[in-house]
């Protein structure tokens, strides 16, 4: 049984050496652990895993080994009612796509408006009015490349430049039990230890010199606790095309919360403006305006952005262009007075680096926060830390 166990952890691509098997089944044949899989687990990480940025890898390979029969698919769920409306959508080639015209940012509001002052019933499949499964570029489940998206539950195409609608979002947890070890690991190149405070830590070298220069009576000292001194301002992205990334942001999100002492984390949506917030059910009556924020934390903070950069280039460069308000100045000056106000930040994307060039709202934030874009992957990670401790 466990020789299999072996081979499943070598095509992990795991360096375990028949020496640690060895030492592992004779661990067992002692009977160190009783006959738990839960005792087995810890038994055979402590035995086969010598670096902790290995431990994923480790936990995929016994769950896949020991749980294997749990990742089947479960063929007796029903199909999701979502899956079969997307059959009643539009869907276009894209030669028909490219056939139907974009607005311009003015031409587009005053259409708006004039529809609302003509339109006076339901509308579907058309190319003008407000209305569902169509090309205007004004409603619901259809296809436009530059429009208003009017009553959708969730973006489709990520081609509007205003949502019409009241959206809610969750914020991110910082108590979720990481999936990933290696983001901690990661993190922890931005470190920069302090012993500040009451002194509270025994300093056991120092307690034996001087007992035994006190000739041999007891001279307990201390020290203060040893902490990560690092400041760390957080500004995340969330909601809309956010949401497929929540989990993979959460993991981060905790892991910070856990190695940053001092970590201060605010919220945003798409691109920064003249106010944030810390809780997203109160994001429009517990407003902090981004000018306290620049007032309140020194230059000697660390700013990291978490964002996917995407959106209508409109809402970094146009005034009112946000989804959800009229600002009165283009979410571009608001990151480069960010960024000017703390000099060592960088921007964390979640999105695959190989999308990125195709998205236009990406390229501009990169020039905005010059080039110091990371994906959220452990590579990026480790170049964010290692830019920010220069």
């Amino acid at each position: 049984m466990l020789i299999d166990f072996f081979y499943t952890l070598r095509a992990a691509k795991l360096p375990v050496s028949v020496k640690e098997f060895l030492t592992l089944l004779e661990a067992v044949k002692a009977g160190v652990i009783d006959c738990s899989v839960d005792e087995f687990y810890y038994l055979a990480r402590t035995s086969l895993v010598k670096d902790e940025a290995l431990y994923d890898k480790f936990d995929r390979a016994f769950g896949a080994y020991f749980k294997g029969v749990e990742m089947l698919v479960d063929f007796t769920k029903e199909v999701p009612l979502d899956w079969l409306r997307k059959n009643l959508e539009l869907e276009l080639s894209a030669e028909d796509k490219a056939k139907i015209e974009k607005m311009g940012w003015d031409e587009l509001m005053e259409t708006l408006k004039k529809r609302f002052e003509e339109q006076k019933e339901r509308h579907e499949g058309g190319s003008k009015w407000v209305g569902t499964g169509g090309t205007s570029p004004f409603g619901a489940y259809g296809v436009n490349p530059q429009g208003i998206r009017i009553g959708q539950d969730k973006s489709r195409n990520k081609s509007a430049v205003k949502v019409w609608d009241q959206r809610a979002y969750k914020d991110y947890d910082d108590t979720l039990e990481l999936g990933t070890r290696n983001i901690k690991i990661a993190l922890r190149r931005l470190r920069r230890f302090a012993r500040e405070g009451a002194e509270t830590e025994l300093d056991l070298d120092d307690t034996i010199h001087c007992t035994a220069a006190n000739a041999g009576y007891l001279d307990i000292k201390l020290v203060p606790e040893r902490h990560n001194k690092v400041k760390v301002l957080l500004l995340m992205d969330v909601g809309g095309t956010m949401d497929e990334h929540i989990s993979r942001v959460e993991e981060l999100f905790s892991a910070a919360k856990t190695e940053f002492k001092h970590l201060e984390f605010y919220y945003f949506h798409n691109c920064p403006y003249d106010f944030m917030w810390k809780n997203n059910r109160r994001r429009f009556s517990e407003k902090t305006a981004t000018w306290d924020l620049i007032r309140k934390y020194n230059k000697d903070y660390k700013l990291i952005f978490v964002g996917d950069a995407t959106m209508s280039p409109y809402e970094i460069l146009q005034p009112g262009g946000s989804v959800e308000y009229n600002n009165e100045e283009p979410g571009a000056e608001w990151i480069q007075r960010l960024t000017n106000a703390f000099p060592k930040f960088a921007w964390i994307n979640p999105e695959p680096q190989g999308v990125w060039q195709y998205r236009q709202s990406i390229s501009v934030v990169q020039q905005l926060v010059n080039q110091r874009m990371f994906p959220l992957t452990l590579a990026g990670l480790e170049g964010a830390m290692r830019l920010l401790t220069k």
